[in-house]
């Protein structure tokens, strides 16, 4: 199915070029390189508004970094969905500011794509963080996080503890403060942390053994 844009979405990718969009930006990458290092044996994907802000990381693992746009994706590779990655072949996952167009699409798709006890994380607008008034009329939209929780769950995956919440605020800034996720609801991004989880074979009965007493001829 391809990706279909949405006029409401118009130009959302450019905010994130702003230095309020950067700010976020910044404050996301080092908690999502660490998660792409924790788990390097198997490839990821990565899916962002734009490119890294440092393009030379060294995240050990191949993977593939895409940015959305109106028609579909584009990076190391141009395609639409669905992604043309083989089932249950990479994983982890980062889904960072991902359009709401398409995306119980997309979210079904990385459940196909993720091996059993691949990882999912995902990067979203908090629309209750006084940080909203610098996107709200830049033609954003965002979801509260159990709405998002529910998406996920929705797609097959399984939400891992409680959400977490990073960034600035108010004001443009970034530094170690706002690298840490903390269970703060007003900071600037939500982020949620998924499993797909796979149920396991029933395995076999084994017989039952009656004892029997011993016989005195």
């Amino acid at each position: 199915m391809p990706f279909v844009p949405s006029p409401r979405q118009a130009g959302v990718s450019s905010w994130f070029d702003t230095r309020a969009g950067v700010s976020l930006l910044a404050a996301e990458q080092a908690g999502i390189v660490a998660g792409l290092r924790s788990r390097p044996a198997q490839p990821w994907l990565w899916i962002a508004p734009t490119p890294p802000l440092d393009a030379k990381l060294d995240l050990q693992a191949r993977g593939l970094r895409l940015r959305w746009r109106a028609d579909g994706y584009e990076g190391d590779l141009r395609c639409a969905l669905p992604l043309p990655v083989v089932a249950e072949s990479v994983q982890s996952v980062v889904l960072q500011h991902v359009p709401l167009q398409g995306l119980d699409v997309l979210l079904e798709e990385c459940e196909r794509i993720l091996i059993p006890g691949g990882r999912l994380w995902l990067y979203a607008l908090n629309p209750y963080s006084p940080y909203r008034l610098r996107w709200q009329r830049r033609g954003l939209r965002a979801l509260s996080a159990m709405s998002w929780r529910q998406r996920v769950q929705a797609a097959g995956l399984r939400c891992l503890g409680q959400e977490g919440y990073l960034g600035p605020a108010w004001r443009v800034e970034t530094g170690v403060d706002v690298q840490t996720p903390a269970p703060w609801p007003w900071r600037a991004v939500c982020v949620l942390e998924a499993e797909k989880r796979v149920a396991a074979m029933i395995g076999p009965t084994p017989a039952a053994v009656r004892w029997r007493p011993a016989v005195t001829i």
